[in-house]
């Protein structure tokens, strides 16, 4: 169970939280040492799954790279987007933006959020493989941007930064040692869950952060312990050639050629359906 305390501490209620970052599902704030969400509306959520599903078709038509841009970093300009898209859905008629692709990807998305963090909580709870949360009695805090506060009832340690910022600083200033060291804590940090009987299908490195010499999962959403899942995840990673550039890693890494073939090398003797099974065993949830 999370870590009960009296009352919300003082940072979150000294003043106005930034935002932090947000994801489909959820928006978060931010104040020096804990972070804090807002679980988004469904039409928020259909939204953006409307938005994606238009930039995934057109981005590469877009001039000068902007399309592409959105698709890695979103951005105050795909917030716009987004509510231009909701206000376009309260005009239009549901029968034409509602498909069943949409319903489908929603209820897959609601189901798989709901089931990663019940997961997390009864296996991941008080372990070093996730930030530390706590809870208190409901506080109003106020919020940078819509809707300006929130009422909560717990906050999440705030890590000091994402896995793929700290490779690209370490990357940056040329601690190619220091890029394999967390590399490697990644891969660890997936053994260590594989342990608990679970699995990530999200295991992208903005999905991970460093907190001290540790590396936490962020967002249990993608978590699993039906083989079914897991399987399917495997078979997929299985025949990608290099994996550090499905990580995003092949610019980082264009200059060191040894540490990405020394990464690939062990994430293939890992991630793969023989040796994540021998490891799950009897923790994997039979398929149903």
């Amino acid at each position: 169970m999370a870590r009960m305390v009296a009352h919300a501490p003082e940072e979150l209620t000294d003043g106005r939280l930034h935002r932090l970052g947000e994801g489909i599902g959820k928006v978060v704030y931010a104040s020096e040492h804990w972070v804090v969400k807002r679980e988004r509306s469904p039409t928020e959520v259909v939204a953006l799954i409307l938005l994606w599903k238009m930039l995934r078709r057109w981005a590469h038509k877009i001039p000068f790279g902007w399309g592409d841009r959105l698709m890695r970093r979103p951005s105050r300009l795909i917030r716009f987007l987004r509510i231009a898209t909701q206000a376009g859905m309260a005009v239009i008629p549901k029968s034409i933006w509602y498909s069943k692709h949409v319903s489908q990807v929603l209820r897959t998305y609601v189901s798989r959020d709901r089931r990663g963090e019940k997961l997390a909580r009864t296996h991941l709870t008080g372990s070093t493989l996730v930030p530390e949360i706590i809870t208190f009695p409901p506080e109003t805090v106020l919020v940078g941007g819509w809707p300006g506060w929130l009422t909560i009832r717990e906050a999440t340690e705030r890590v000091e930064a994402t896995l793929d910022k700290k490779i690209e600083a370490l990357a940056t200033e040329g601690d190619f040692a220091g890029v394999e060291l967390w590399l490697n804590r990644f891969l660890d940090t997936r053994l260590a869950g594989w342990q608990r009987g679970l699995f990530s299908v999200d295991a992208h490195l903005k999905n991970f952060g460093v907190v001290g010499q540790r590396v936490v999962l962020l967002d249990t959403g993608g978590l699993t312990d039906r083989w079914t899942d897991i399987a399917e995840r495997l078979s997929k990673d299985e025949q990608v050639a290099e994996p550090h550039a499905q990580l995003g890693l092949a610019g980082v890494l264009a200059e060191q050629p040894h540490v990405a073939s020394r990464f690939n090398e062990r994430w293939k003797s890992m991630v793969n359906r023989d040796a994540v099974g021998d490891i799950l065993g009897a923790e994997c949830t039979p398929d149903e």
